[in-house]
């Protein structure tokens, strides 16, 4: 019996959603999964502000989902190279994929329609704003 594939799905996750399971799920499928973390002055640098929980608390939190195996941190893009240094078979994610990996090594899966981190951040911010109207009424 040959070892299970080591399936590398790369985010930042820093509003963790169903999404993100459902994406980590059918790597799953695939076989032994790591997730590769964006670092926090990655997600600083690339996208512009500081994650909500920091790269250790984001950590923790995969650790916990049954379909994570392994988290390692990593810069905001992948090559061959960092999948070779994690022995890494497929590397999957989902249609925005900008890694300069192999196409064998690739598996593009769709996302999760309506639902992103970035939704999420705006819907927490809209929700703020509104209670902060409520309460300036009052």
């Amino acid at each position: 019996m040959s070892a299970p594939l080591r399936v590398m799905v790369d985010m930042s996750a820093t509003l963790i959603h169903h999404g993100h399971v459902r994406l980590l799920k059918t790597a799953k499928e695939l076989g032994y999964v790591i997730v590769a973390l964006t670092t926090d002055d990655e997600v600083i640098a690339k996208k512009g502000y500081t994650p909500e929980l920091s790269f250790e608390h984001r950590k923790e939190v995969l650790e916990a989902l049954r379909y994570v195996d392994e988290v390692v941190p990593c810069n905001w893009l992948l090559d061959d190279a960092f999948l070779d240094a994690h022995r890494i078979d497929l590397l999957v994610h989902g249609h925005d994929n900008s890694n300069d990996v192999r196409a064998e090594r690739l598996a593009i899966l769709p996302r999760t329609p309506g639902i992103s981190s970035s939704l999420l951040r705006a819907r927490v911010l809209d929700a703020v704003a509104s209670q902060l109207k409520r309460d300036k009424a009052e």
